[in-house]
């Protein structure tokens, strides 16, 4: 008799999900402990700014030496040593005496999450064939986006009863124990797990197809000839080294345009409570509501994103890229008129969201095709520094235009901004098995 496999990736799925809320709920919170920071070490816009790009420049740089890290050492290693460095640092920013200091560990922060991040896009492209890469990556990248969510009502509720202080010793407590649970739970593969059968471990490693007939089958279910003219489909060689990895155009079009929906998503997570009560004059708790809603379309963008491009689209990643770009731009011009109303608000912002994560986890997803496993760290670190650079340089520019101008400028930037990721994203190749072209 065949042995019933186990389904144990799913597992090391909700453990990664829960983990890496709670990561990028670190990095949240900074969003919405801002005015009262601002207030209490006397900031401009300006340096509020440079408080969040502190974080994404750290993290920005420490990305390619963290896939270099992760390569060597394994995700295993690096995730829960960068889990620890993350949680530790959030901590020691509710004790900071002034905002040097407070910058110095938001620069911790940082440096910790860069090892996180490439470890965690490592352990989905060792722990999945290629058939649920893409609905796992969207399921990761939810998880990405519920901090953000879950974070307004969470730090409304301890400044309430207490100070912004205690947001950052709150956030520190749940990364660490996690952490630990990661080393005794997680694996590198699915072969070095105790808790996975052969049945799962042969699944994952021949691709999850458990005949060619069923490729066969799977293959034939997408004919969108006309789509695979538009995102330029090819079969090409993967990359198989760090040297092909930095030169390839394809990997650096993918990493500029992540530059641009990065950065547009740090400045939802970093200045939108600002422009709220400083704009809108919003209560605690509607400021609260509105801000959370970008993120709570972000979670359902990015399971329905990852789910269309394993199963309606036949494993392509570019389509789902560009769709985000267009429609990013529209949301970004319609916020010129933004609402009054806080309901009607939060709609449109919930839409923005959606439409921001149709694409966001296909950044990820790209380069499981476009690099072999062993050289696929070193990849996503490329797409992720391009990435965390945007996420560093768009809540400064956003400080900079505020000190100049106002929010119809920033809103009216970043639609330009989309504009020019869709253009960059259309020159890169989309790497299939199958092209139709």
């Amino acid at each position: 008799m065949m042995q019933k496999k186990t389904s144990y990736r799913w597992v090391v799925m909700a453990i990664l999900f829960i983990l890496y809320t709670v990561a990028n709920a670190d990095r949240a919170n900074i969003g919405f402990a801002l005015p009262y920071i601002r207030q209490e070490f006397h900031m401009t816009n300006t340096e509020a700014g440079a408080i969040i790009s502190f974080f994404f420049f750290a993290y920005a740089f420490f990305q390619i030496p963290s896939g270099f890290l992760v390569k060597k050492f394994g995700n295993k290693i690096m995730f829960c040593l960068g889990m620890l460095v993350t949680s530790l640092c959030t901590g020691l920013m509710a004790l900071a005496p002034n905002a040097w200091v407070f910058k110095l560990c938001r620069l911790g922060v940082g440096m910790g999450e860069a090892p996180v991040a490439i470890a965690s896009s490592g352990t989905i492209n060792n722990w999945f064939p290629a058939k649920e890469k893409g609905t796992a990556t969207g399921i990761f990248l939810a998880g990405s986006k519920m901090g953000p969510l879950v974070v307004p009502f969470i730090c409304a509720w301890i400044i309430q009863m207490w100070s912004w202080h205690m947001i950052f010793i709150g956030f520190m407590v749940p990364g660490m124990l996690l952490a630990v649970a990661w080393w005794f739970l997680v694996a590198n593969r699915p072969r070095e797990s105790r808790f996975c059968n052969q049945a799962e471990v042969e699944y994952v490693e021949s691709g999850g197809e458990a005949s060619s007939a069923k490729k066969e089958v799977s293959a034939s279910t997408y004919n969108m000839k006309w789509l695979d003219r538009i995102v330029r489909a090819k079969k090409v060689t993967k990359l198989s080294s760090p040297k092909e990895v930095f030169t390839s155009k394809d990997m650096w079009a993918i990493a500029i345009g992540y530059f641009f929906v990065v950065g547009l998503s740090s400045v939802f997570m970093s200045w939108l409570p600002s422009y709220l009560v400083n704009v809108k004059h919003f209560a605690i708790m509607q400021i609260a509501f509105v801000s959370a809603a970008p993120f709570a379309g972000t979670v359902v963008g990015n399971f329905f994103g990852g789910w269309a491009s394993d199963h309606l689209l036949g494993k392509r990643r570019k389509p789902m890229m560009m769709i985000t770009a267009l429609s990013t731009s529209f949301f970004m011009y319609a916020m010129l008129n933004a609402p009054e109303e806080p309901i009607i608000l939060a709609l449109l912002l919930f839409g923005a969201g959606i439409f921001l994560a149709f694409g966001y986890s296909m950044y990820m997803a790209y380069g499981m095709g476009r690099a072999d496993e062993k050289t696929y760290p070193v990849a996503f670190s490329l797409v992720n520094t391009g990435g965390q650079i945007g996420g560093a340089v768009m809540p400064l520019i956003v400080g900079i235009i505020l000190d100049t101008f106002n929010w119809d400028a920033v809103w009216l930037a970043i639609a330009i901004g989309s504009l020019i990721c869709f253009a960059v994203v259309c020159t890169a190749v989309e790497p299939v098995e199958d092209p139709l072209v």
